[in-house]
């Protein structure tokens, strides 16, 4: 008698689907995730749309809006275990710099009747809404993570997510610190490993794409680019991408605009 596959469910919120491209993109793999899974709920890739429940549900984007703050919730009844993949599930995205601002001049200056808009006065993570059983970080997330996560989920393993800087893979990758070697700014030391260190490869900078690491000291990090040359403000733009409302990113964030004041 044949053992049912697991039903996989893909999710989006507020984004940009490129987190959900990053698993069409996986290619000859995904050949491999398609046989090992019922794909029950993918409308990136598929019209067909299964109820759940879930044995794994994929959730991408932020929660912006009174209607998924309500869906989230459904979504979490309906799945085993939820996964929150990408910037802006794990930490708000890109567009929680409303965060800093009053979204109702925001929807003003954009819309000519924002009286119809029904939004939220911030963007937030799914954890902040439901319990999430893992986060993978990214923008978009790397895709050998996420397969490297699938098979151990497939397989009943525990996946191995890391925790510490991309500074590591720096080492690992023998790329030269860019900072040292470059007086290049690089957020790669608070930063969480994941993308292999692909900025700095090439002698770029890590722009934070992975969200804070396990212990980041963004205030010394925030102070050894100031002595390389940043203006506050120009640290505070660096914290203030990807995952400008991560709680490191936006103390510290904060804590040097409140300095320029």
């Amino acid at each position: 008698m044949a053992t049912a596959r697991p039903r996989l469910a893909v999710f989006k919120f507020a984004s940009c689907d490129g987190c959900q491209l990053t698993l069409l993109d996986c290619e000859d793999e995904l050949l491999a995730i398609a046989g090992a899974v019922e794909i029950a709920n993918f409308p990136e890739a598929s019209r067909a749309i299964l109820k759940g429940p879930y044995d794994l549900a994929l959730v991408e984007g932020s929660i912006t809006t009174p209607h998924d703050a309500e869906r989230i919730k459904q979504v979490r009844h309906a799945s085993r275990t939820l996964v929150a993949i990408g910037a802006c599930a794990t930490a708000g995205g890109i567009q929680a710099l409303r965060n800093f601002a009053d979204v109702r001049e925001l929807a003003a200056a954009v819309y000519p009747r924002p009286e119809y808009l029904q939004v939220l006065d911030t963007s937030t993570p799914i954890a902040q809404h439901v319990r999430v059983d893992y986060e993978l970080r990214g923008c978009p997330i790397a895709k050998e993570q996420l397969l490297g996560f699938l098979s151990a989920v497939l397989q009943g393993r525990k996946p191995s997510l890391p925790t510490y800087a991309v500074c590591l893979e720096c080492k690992r990758r023998g790329a030269a610190c860019v900072m040292v070697a470059r007086g290049t700014p690089c957020l790669g030391p608070v930063t969480q490993a994941g993308c292999g260190a692909l900025c700095p490869s090439f002698a770029r900078g890590c722009f934070g794409c992975f969200g804070p690491m396990e212990t980041p000291n963004v205030e010394s990090l925030a102070a050894r680019l100031t002595a390389l040359g940043l203006e506050r403000d120009d640290v505070v733009r660096a914290l203030r991408t990807f995952n400008a409302a991560a709680p490191a990113f936006k103390a510290a964030s904060e804590s040097d605009e409140s300095r320029q004041a």
